[in-house]
C-alpha cells in the first residue's frame, strides 16, 4: 500500500504552478497561479487586521454588557425556608435542578420569595448568595473577566476564519470559471485536431 508523501505532494503542487514557458501550460494556468498568490498575500496581510478588529469589537461588546449587568444587578443573600434532602434521599429530584423556597431583600428593601438553586443537603435557614435584578428577580451573575476574555478570543478566531472562508470562496469561484474556460479551449483544440485529421483522410 502506497503512503502519501506530504513533501512530494507539495513539490508537485508548486511545480504545476510555475510561471514558466512550458508549452503544456496555458495562459489560464499562469493566471490561476497569479490569482492564487494574490489571495494568499491578501490573507497574510489582511488576517492580522481582521483578527485585531474582530477581537476589539468582541471585547468592547462583552465589556459593555458586563458593565451594564453590574449596573443593573445586585448581589444579595437569600435565606432558605426549607431544607434540601441529601442526594441519596432525593429520588424525586434525580433529573431536576435542586431548588428550595427562599426569601431575600430586593435592592429597594422589599422582601421577595422564590425558589433558588442549592446543593443537596442544604438545611433550612442557610445563607445563599444570589444575583437579582433591580426588581428583585433572580438572574444570572454578570460576565466575569475570564468570560470577557473568552468572548474576545472567540471574536479573534471567528474573524480570522471568516477572512479565510471568504478568500477560499473567491478562489473556488475563480477556479470554476478558469476550469470552464479551459474545458472550452480543450474542446476547441480537439475539434480543430479532428477536422485536420478528416481533411487529410
Amino acid at each position: 500500500m502506497r503512503t502519501l508523501d506530504p513533501q512530494a505532494c507539495w513539490r508537485r503542487c508548486i511545480r504545476g504552478r510555475r510561471l514558466d514557458r512550458n508549452p503544456l501550460r496555458r495562459a489560464s494556468d499562469r493566471v490561476e497561479t497569479v490569482i492564487l498568490a494574490g489571495l494568499i498575500t491578501a490573507f497574510l496581510a489582511g488576517a492580522p487586521f481582521a483578527v485585531q478588529a474582530g477581537g476589539s469589537w468582541a471585547h468592547g461588546g462583552a465589556q459593555h454588557l458586563q458593565q451594564a449587568q453590574l449596573a443593573t444587578r445586585s448581589h444579595v443573600t437569600a435565606t432558605t425556608l426549607e431544607a434540601m434532602l441529601p442526594d441519596d434521599q432525593s429520588r424525586g429530584t434525580l433529573f431536576m435542578l435542586p431548588a428550595v423556597e427562599a426569601s431575600w431583600n430586593a435592592p429597594h428593601g422589599r422582601t421577595v420569595y422564590g425558589e433558588i438553586p442549592v446543593l443537596y443537603g442544604t438545611p433550612a435557614g442557610a445563607q445563599v448568595a444570589v444575583w437579582t435584578t433591580a426588581g428583585g428577580k433572580l438572574t444570572d451573575p454578570p460576565l466575569t473577566d475570564s468570560q470577557v476574555a473568552s468572548v474576545t478570543a472567540f471574536g479573534q478566531v471567528s474573524s480570522g476564519l471568516i477572512v479565510a472562508a471568504l478568500l477560499a470562496l473567491t478562489w473556488l469561484l475563480i477556479r470554476r470559471e478558469l476550469d470552464r474556460r479551459r474545458y472550452a479551449a480543450w474542446d476547441d483544440d480537439w475539434q480543430s485536431t479532428d477536422s485536420r485529421g478528416s481533411q487529410r483522410k
